[in-house]
């Protein structure tokens, strides 16, 4: 129950890493096509962003998802107690 209150704190920060992480995943993206058309170094630097990008964008799912997780578990409670 305190993993989810720490992880769901700050739903917003959360939501900027995902995206964060999408465009690095995306960029990465387009520096591997671009390695397959020209130099294998883009392709490097690509598999290297697409790493940062997914362990980004998992970190502020997680974010998101314990925050409404932590918010449906809290309600329940709630409702029991009144």
């Amino acid at each position: 129950m305190r993993i989810l209150e720490y992880l769901g704190q700050d739903p917003q920060r959360s939501m900027k890493r995902f995206l964060l992480g999408l465009g690095f995943f995306i960029s990465g993206l387009a520096c591997v096509y671009l390695g397959y058309t020209g130099s294998h170094l883009w392709q490097i630097l690509g598999l290297g962003l697409i790493g940062i990008g997914c362990l980004l964008s998992i970190w502020g799912y997680l974010g998101i998802f314990a925050n409404r997780l932590y918010h449906i578990i809290n309600r329940d409670h709630a409702k029991r107690n009144d």
